[in-house]
Formats: structure tokens, C-alpha cells, sequence
């Protein structure tokens, strides 16, 4: 009876931890997003989140259809100072790879293109449901007290967005600031393929 007494009191123990440990790294990645994006909203913090948890599958509908419109997004992109890569979530199971990259020659769109839709078939199916996850980011969010422009606005409408498992657009104020332009890919396959020519 001890030694079962003992073994639950470890698995909780562990239980905790873990819960801990995820709650740590998901404020440790919105801190991350405003610091390096000021003008983050609630909206960007989403999107960063559902891309970790989703993958790339949501925004592929053919590698013809992928191709034409990353081919159209280079040739319209202005130079712009962002990150070659930069982890989304917490947990970094998937980067955002940005088209500096190609147009400073590091990687081809090919190169880009094909990681990016091989990541959009290794998507593993997570472990909690996302609306779980967006209730831990809003109360995560709410405990600390992080100020976010348009927060009470945005929180009922992401929220049904995150009950229907939509993706979202980057908000105008992020899109204004830092004009991104990247594609989300499996962090094995862009480490193994595309990091060595990015660091």
C-alpha cells in the first residue's frame, strides 16, 4: 500500500511538472512574440500558436496552385529585415522559413517549395485539442497580465474562430510594421535541409 501510495505521488508529481514546464514555455514564446514584434495582437499570437499545432496543411491545395503563388509572392516582396527563420508555438515542431532567404539566394523557391509541402503530409495529429491549447494561451495571457492592443475585441472573435479550428490572418498593425513573407515548415526536415545554408 506504501509503495502505491508512493508511485501515484510520483505520477502526479511528473504530471505537474509537465503541466508546469508547458505553461512556462508558452508564456516564454508570447513574451518572445512581443519582444521581437511590438505590434503583436492577440490575432498574431493565435496564428504563431495554430501554425505550431496545424502545420502547413491548412494553407496547401495543390504544389501546381503552392508554386504560382509562392513564384508571384517573390516577385512582389520588398526588401524587408526579418529573420531568415524564427520557431512559431512553444514547442517548435514547425518554422516559419522567410522568403528573404530565397531572394538573398541562401535556399532556391524550389528548395523552399518542396520542404514546405512535404511538411504539410508529415503533420502528426496533436495531442490536445486546439481549442484546450486556446484556452491555455487566453489564460496564460490573462494571469500575467500581458497588454495587447484590441485584447477584449479580439478575444470573443478569435475564440470562435478557435472553436471552428480557423486560420487567421496576420492583423493589419503586424502586416503595417513587418510585412511578412515565409513558409511554415516541419522543423526536422528544415533542420536537416535547410538550416545548414541559413546560419
Amino acid at each position: 500500500m506504501r509503495k502505491l501510495l508512493l508511485v501515484l505521488a510520483l505520477v502526479c508529481s511528473f504530471s505537474l511538472f509537465g503541466q508546469s514546464n508547458d505553461t512556462i514555455a508558452m508564456r516564454s514564446a508570447i513574451e518572445r512574440q512581443l519582444v521581437t514584434y511590438p505590434e503583436s495582437t492577440l490575432q498574431d499570437i493565435y496564428k504563431s500558436f495554430y501554425q505550431e499545432h496545424f502545420g502547413p496543411g491548412h494553407i496547401i491545395s495543390d504544389t501546381a496552385s503552392a508554386r504560382r503563388y509562392l513564384m508571384r509572392e517573390l516577385s512582389e516582396m520588398s526588401k524587408t529585415q526579418s529573420p531568415y527563420f524564427e520557431p512559431t508555438g512553444s514547442q517548435g515542431d514547425y518554422v516559419r522559413v522567410y522568403l528573404s532567404a530565397v531572394s538573398d539566394s541562401l535556399i532556391t523557391a524550389e528548395q523552399l517549395l518542396d520542404a514546405f509541402v512535404r511538411s504539410a503530409n508529415s503533420r502528426q495529429e496533436p495531442t490536445v485539442s486546439w481549442m484546450e491549447k486556446w484556452e491555455a494561451i487566453v489564460s496564460i495571457i490573462q494571469a500575467n497580465k500581458i497588454e495587447l492592443e484590441g485584447f477584449e475585441t479580439d478575444l470573443p472573435l478569435l475564440t470562435e474562430a478557435a472553436r471552428n479550428h480557423q486560420a487567421v490572418h496576420h492583423s493589419r498593425s503586424y502586416n503595417v510594421a513587418y510585412h511578412p513573407h515565409y513558409r511554415i515548415m516541419e522543423r526536422s526536415i528544415f533542420e536537416r535541409e535547410l538550416e545548414p545554408a541559413l546560419k
